[in-house]
């Protein structure tokens, strides 16, 4: 409070100069020469240490007119960033409650009055303010949103998508991305609700919105996949990897069983070395490993491992390695490397896989918007954990 005290100090001696200097003209004029109590009662808090009543009696001093609105602005939005949103919100619907604005300062009124109840999580009142701002045209764009946050904090992904729609138009913005999600989502909720058809459709207008969109493109391979269609479901999987290659931690388990479904153990060793080959540490080279077991043998695993960990290190690769040797062990004189990959376990347990590429959150579990900065499919498994071990 001592900083916040000292920040408005100069605020306060100036407009307690300015409002007594117009006060003592006007009494002069009326042969009063009383000095302002208002005044002396904000120095005496001051004096007491009491700078919370001081500084409301220096905001009432400064009489609203065209000439001190910005200082309320000013004042209001401070007291906001500073977490003080019941001080900035009277402020604010103090302004409002002027009949003397001019319109485009009750506009900027109604923005910050939006932004103070915003923040103290008042979405309904917000909301009722951004629409008054958007129907009269008024700071439209940030008003839009402004919406937009709120409706995404309720879920409410059509009112989403027409405040998307209107923001591009009216802010020269591309929410490509944020539209794909929003039908993303929409398209969830209709599969829990047993439309798959609509589903469909709507994972469809996700990937028309942005062709990366490889949310949409794995909820339709997993559809196809489990209403039989695997074949179509690998075509799907496979569309989602070349959409983007750092999406394959998340896709590949799908991938192999579907593969191994339809007995293509071929294709599906020729995808995984590709796959090791152009993007390694995705997961691809440990389900090789897997294959080459089964289809050539441990000691052939455990070379091609071995190779594979010297020219690209892995910490699930190494996790790996440890496995089979212990399992070759078979518990009989090898109880340090157990107990080395019991750690490693528990270590890589503890660590968080994935990782906000914007504002660099760091979470256990994939979120497709990042709960720090709020912007979508921008989280990322990390690539030391790229797949479960």
């Amino acid at each position: 409070m001592q900083e916040l005290l000292w920040l408005l100090l100069p605020v306060a001696a100036a407009s307690g100069w300015w409002a007594a200097t117009r006060s003592l003209r006007k009494k002069l004029a009326a042969g009063q020469r009383r000095h302002d109590p208002a005044y002396f009662r904000g120095l005496n808090h001051l004096l007491n240490e009491e700078p919370d009543k001081a500084i409301d009696v220096f905001i009432e001093m400064l009489e609203v007119d065209s000439d001190t609105v910005e200082t309320h602005l000013a004042l209001g939005n401070l007291f906001r960033r500073r977490g003080e949103v019941d001080r900035a919100i009277r402020i604010h619907q103090n302004l409002i409650a002027r009949p003397a604005l001019t319109t485009e300062q009750r506009g900027q009124a109604l923005l910050e009055l939006g932004q103070d109840y915003l923040r103290a999580g008042l979405y309904d009142r917000a909301e009722n303010l951004f629409n008054e701002l958007r129907q009269h045209k008024l700071h439209l764009p940030h008003a839009l949103r402004h919406l937009l946050t709120i409706y995404q904090q309720e879920k409410d992904w059509e009112a989403c998508l027409r405040i998307a729609d209107e923001l591009e138009r009216h802010a020269d913005a591309d929410l490509s991305v944020e539209r794909s999600q929003y039908y993303c989502e929409l398209a969830g909720e209709a599969e829990r609700r047993g439309q798959r058809k609509r589903a469909v459709v709507l994972l469809r207008k996700a990937l028309a919105a942005d062709r990366g969109c490889v949310r949409a493109s794995h909820q339709l391979a997993r559809m196809e996949r489990e209403s039989g269609s695997a074949a179509d479901a690998v075509k799907l999987y496979l569309a989602t990897v070349e959409r983007d290659p750092d999406y394959l931690p998340e896709v590949i388990e799908e991938i192999v069983q579907t593969n191994r479904a339809l007995g293509r153990h071929d294709r599906l060793r020729q995808f995984l070395e590709d796959m090791a080959a152009r993007h390694p540490n995705r997961g691809a080279e440990l389900h090789l490993v897997d294959l080459i077991r089964e289809t050539e043998g441990e000691q052939a695993a455990l070379d091609y491992l071995n190779d594979y960990i010297a020219r690209t290190p892995s910490l699930l690769g190494l996790m790996r390695l440890l496995e089979l040797r212990c399992d070759r062990a078979g518990g009989h004189n090898d109880t340090l490397l157990g107990q080395v990959r019991d750690q490693l376990r528990r270590l890589m347990r503890e660590r968080a896989v994935y990782q906000c590429g914007r504002c660099g959150f760091e979470a256990k579990q994939l979120h497709w918007q990042c709960p720090s900065c709020h912007a979508w499919a921008t989280i990322r498994r990390r690539p030391l954990h790229d797949a479960d071990g």
